[in-house]
């Protein structure tokens, strides 16, 4: 799988290349240039009370049903606590 090329959304990691709507979106209507489509809409996040454990297991499920490698997945999956939502939390 090859390494994709960021910016990445600062909550799950995901390319915003990557996403259908190009990011998501701020209050403003604006696109973010931080957060995707699938983690931000209209200035908030669209699961605000997903916990960094839950999101650590969610990015590894989509991860798996892509059929990436372990090791790429480790990584990825590890990688979200660096990440601006998680910063600041704890598992």
């Amino acid at each position: 799988m090859q390494q994709p090329e960021g910016p990445f959304c600062q909550s799950c990691g995901m390319p915003l290349a990557r996403d259908e709507k190009g990011g998501g979106s701020n209050v403003d209507g604006s696109t973010s240039t931080q957060y995707c489509s699938h983690c931000y809409e209209q200035g908030h996040f669209t699961l605000p009370d997903l916990t960094l454990a839950q999101m650590m297991e969610a990015v590894r499920g989509r991860l798996q049903g892509v059929q990436a490698h372990a090791e790429a997945i480790d990584g990825m999956v590890a990688g979200i606590v660096q990440l601006e939502r998680w910063r600041d939390s704890s598992i």
